[in-house]
């Protein structure tokens, strides 16, 4: 009786369910996470080794030199300060000093030495703007202490006595002064023009313009760029 009982408690016992093992969840975590990796790697050296798209070609800019590039307005004070900076320096070792400035009028002024005396000039001009940009400086009137010359004499007087830029020409015959401003020279390539000068209301423009020096030295760069 003793040996039944026992072969029935066995087949009871193996009847009874085996209880399932925990899932291990860091298991499926780690699994996961190598799985995105292995699909990233996968991505990024798709990406390295498909063929670029072709840039966009950007667009060119030409500066044209009958164009300007820059247009600056100012007024007689700013274009004053500029004045006697340039000629500060360009002075600076001559015996001889003189001064430009704009008021209503253009007005040149300086002493030099007349019958041996120290004389001091009073010239006054009106500007007028050419086609080309330069400036003409049209004498209106002039100043000499008590002396009476003609203005084709002290023009003549005064150009030979100061020394000026050489964009600047002294026409005594013609009583006017030329700024040639195609020739005054500015550093990168540029030029200047002068597109309006009025001195009454104080309305001065001018514009900067690339040389055609400067485009064709540009144009060679850009052709050895796409070779």
């Amino acid at each position: 009786m003793q040996v039944e009982e026992q072969k029935v408690k066995k087949r009871k016992v193996s009847k009874e369910k085996t209880p399932k093992q925990p899932l291990n969840i860091w298991k499926v975590a780690f699994l996961s996470l190598a799985g995105i990796l292995l699909g990233a790697t996968i991505l990024i050296v798709g990406r390295i080794y498909l063929p670029r798209e072709a840039k966009e070609d950007m667009p060119s800019t030409t500066l044209i030199a009958s164009e300007p590039i820059l247009t600056i307005n100012s007024t007689k004070d700013q274009v004053n300060q500029l004045i006697d900076h340039y000629l500060q320096s360009f002075l600076k070792d001559s015996d001889v000093q003189y001064h430009f400035y704009l008021k209503n009028e253009a007005l040149l002024t300086g002493e030099f030495e007349l019958f041996g005396f120290a004389t001091q000039f009073y010239l006054y001009f009106e500007p007028y703007v050419m086609e080309d940009g330069n400036v003409q400086l049209r004498t209106k009137s002039l100043s000499l202490g008590s002396l009476n010359l003609p203005v084709t004499d002290l023009l003549g007087m005064v150009k030979r006595a100061f020394d000026f830029p050489e964009w600047v020409e002294v026409n005594e015959e013609e009583k006017m002064i030329l700024l040639h401003l195609d020739k005054f020279e500015i550093p990168s390539g540029l030029f200047i023009k002068a597109e309006k000068i009025n001195l009454v209301d104080d309305e001065i423009r001018f514009s900067l313009y690339l040389s055609e020096t400067n485009e064709e030295t540009d144009a060679t760069n850009e052709s050895n760029i796409e070779e």
